[in-house]
């Protein structure tokens, strides 16, 4: 998804949301190396100023107020791991929900797997670093984020979509095993980064990433080979989860590996299906001039409508999230 279209949907999504009397704050960061890659993202915040527009650079023009100083204290916290080569800007209006509702929402560019940058798409290092760009994204909010004193530490939730939901799943306490990988890669068709690595012996051996301070999570639709996260890879899978799945799946998301999965999982999931659906349908809904750019991401099973199944997710995710992290003091 090129930049530009980043860009527009950042637009379209707020253009889109339903309108509110109060808009949710913006703020852009970034987090210095520190032995990695930065990372850089965009946070939303309760705010209790009237709707407005906000400029960034770049020409970006969004639906809520720069800076805005943040309504209330103790609040929890919502981490975001986006798609394959998407972006922080993906879920945009779940964010402003979110927001609306008294939670503070972090969400990040993984590096190498964005919109703008694809050059580590498919290598293993952007799969294994994931998790841990979420752990350093926490890190961030909860300790050296300007505004960290209004968080409540106890109250952290992730949403995830796409690859950013099998980064949620190992965030959470799921162990991969890439060795399911082999076979496919012994095909003579197998070129991606991932299969060289197999064949030249620098499969990952680290250890998943994981962040016992992460108390809920929403899934969307992940993407798994099948058996990539078998009944023991599972084990440690045992905070709420609400588990959302397309009824016709796309862009490595198949409705069967999710329903395998929700049958291993060890504490029953809330499990969900949307109707007449496909994997980019939980993208924030797209205006008419980034339907037109990017048709693949724009365009749903006759007869589904974006916008409206997008007030479900969203109230199913503020409800949520309320249910297991508790509501402000």
């Amino acid at each position: 998804m090129p930049g530009r279209f980043a860009q527009l949907l950042l637009i379209a999504a707020f253009s889109l949301a339903a309108p509110h009397v109060e808009a949710a704050g913006l703020q852009l960061f970034e987090i210095p190396a520190d032995g990695g890659l930065p990372l850089k993202g965009i946070i939303w915040t309760p705010c209790a100023a009237p709707a407005a527009e906000a400029a960034f650079d770049g020409g970006i023009v969004l639906s809520g107020v720069k800076d805005c100083a943040i309504a209330g204290n103790r609040l929890p916290l919502i981490v975001v791991s986006h798609g394959r080569r998407a972006s922080s800007l993906s879920h945009i209006d779940t964010a402003t929900a979110l927001a609306d509702a008294g939670f503070v929402v972090a969400a990040i560019n993984h590096p190498g797997d964005t919109s703008q940058d694809f050059s580590r798409t498919d290598e293993f290092s952007v799969l294994v670093e994931r998790p841990a760009d979420m752990k350093r994204l926490t890190d961030f909010m909860l300790g050296t984020w300007k505004d960290a004193a209004v968080l409540d530490p106890r109250r952290v939730g992730l949403f995830g979509f796409s690859r950013g939901a099998y980064t949620g799943l190992m965030v959470i306490g799921g162990n991969p095993d890439y060795g399911v990988m082999v076979p496919l890669c012994q095909q003579a068709a197998a070129v991606a980064a991932k299969c060289l690595a197999i064949r030249e012996g620098r499969m990952p051996t680290a250890p998943p990433v994981h962040d016992p301070r992460v108390k809920a999570a929403i899934l969307a639709d992940p993407p798994l080979v099948e058996g990539l996260f078998n009944r023991e890879g599972v084990a440690g899978v045992t905070i709420p989860l609400l588990l959302w799945r397309s009824e016709f799946g796309g862009d490595g998301a198949t409705p069967n590996t999710i329903d395998a999965l929700e049958k291993l999982l060890p504490v029953r999931p809330d499990y969900r299906t949307a109707s007449n659906s496909q994997h980019f349908s939980f993208i924030a809904p797209c205006p008419p001039a980034f339907a037109k750019a990017a048709p693949a991401l724009c365009t749903d099973p006759p007869g589904f409508d974006r916008v409206a199944f997008h007030r479900e997710l969203n109230d199913a995710a503020v409800a949520f999230f309320r249910k297991h992290l508790g509501t402000t003091p």
